[in-house]
């Protein structure tokens, strides 16, 4: 109870940080380049309570384009009561009327986490720790009507440490290129109320880009928005898969949690692939607060507990909303969700899907 009490007490501390300002108090520059700084505070079972800052931007990269969506930057520093700490800098870039959609993403940081084994004499969760750097640059250009083609390289190292030597210490790295193709017809990029995002992503780890382990990752998303109450509020659905081919590293296994699907921070579930289908009311109740709620179902495979596969895993939950920009939607807030044995509280920079 006591952490769905720090989900109300963080919405009203997001109130008050940002639901004081007025457009008088903001200059022309500021609202050609409007920046926000957003205190980040969430909790889960596995890294505890997590802590942090998250300055961001968004801005007209051309003031003159009338069609591209505003671009955003940002970076976020977050540090966990596990003693694990994340730094990221994210950056999309929108140009020459949407013909161009680019990003930017570096990361680097020490994640304490856990995996659970069942193959030995006491199954239970191990903790391990992973040192870990990622690079990921790509673009993607408009080939025709509302469907985008892309390529995009990301480029990760690391180093990883299991508890009581439950497994082998492992340094390795990994270099992907990944093709995308994209079909978009939402109305907005960053708050969509109607419309479609399909994207697949082929992803592959081919020898001679040096990596260890050989492999390709395929994945699947169709979202769809519906308008609601007038146009007040929106119905979002969303169907995710992700199937891993080859050998397939640890670090590059999929586990429940996050996004697909809220509810699970243990860990636990991981394997392979994983497919999962969801549902989420957007309901606005006044021009910058909202409330969500949500619910979905997922699947794993090729998990390392044979158990574990094919099974149904449910997670549903609710969250707040609010909108700290003065020009566009664009919405943080935060989530707490009920998964199949498990739980977690989630920050949300932007929606979830």
């Amino acid at each position: 109870m006591r952490h769905f009490l720090l989900l109300f007490f963080f919405a009203g501390f997001i109130y008050s940080s940002f639901g004081q300002k007025t457009t008088d108090s903001i200059s022309k520059k500021e609202k050609k380049i409007e920046l926000r700084v957003m205190p980040y505070l969430s909790y889960n079972r596995n890294l505890d309570f997590m802590f942090g800052v998250i300055p961001m931007t968004m801005y007209k990269v051309n003031q003159a384009d009338t069609i591209s969506p505003k671009s955003l930057s940002g970076m976020s520093a977050i540090y966990t009561t596990n003693k694990s700490y994340f730094i990221a800098l994210f950056n999309k870039w929108y140009l020459n009327e949407d013909k161009w959609r680019l990003k930017l993403f570096f990361f680097t940081g020490n994640q304490n986490s856990q995996f659970y084994v069942d193959d030995i004499d006491q199954p239970d969760f191990y903790d391990y720790g992973t040192k870990t750097t990622v690079l990921s640059v790509g673009g993607q250009h408009k080939i025709i009507g509302k469907f985008y083609g892309g390529l995009s390289y990301t480029y990760a190292h690391y180093n990883t440490v299991y508890e009581d030597d439950i497994s082998p210490k492992s340094v390795s790295h990994s270099n992907a290129l990944v093709v995308n193709l994209l079909y978009d017809t939402r109305d907005a990029v960053y708050y969509p109320t109607k419309g479609y995002k399909i994207r697949m992503d082929w992803s592959t780890y081919p020898k001679f880009l040096d990596n260890e382990l050989a492999s390709n990752r395929i994945s699947f998303q169709a979202n769809k928005y519906f308008p609601y109450r007038e146009g007040k509020d929106v119905i979002a659905v969303r169907f995710y898969s992700k199937f891993g081919l080859g050998n397939v590293a640890f670090e590059q296994q999929s586990t429940i949690g996050g996004t697909d699907i809220r509810g699970y921070s243990e860990g636990k579930y991981r394997g392979s692939g994983l497919m999962d289908i969801q549902g989420e009311y957007r309901y606005n109740f006044a021009k910058k607060m909202g409330l969500v709620g949500f619910f979905g179902i997922a699947t794993i495979y090729g998990s390392d507990t044979p158990s574990f596969d094919w099974k149904l895993y449910p997670g549903g939950g609710v969250g707040y909303r609010y909108n700290p920009f003065k020009k566009s939607k664009f919405n943080v807030g935060i989530d707490g969700a009920v998964g199949k044995g498990d739980w977690g509280i989630y920050f949300r920079i932007g929606e979830a899907f």
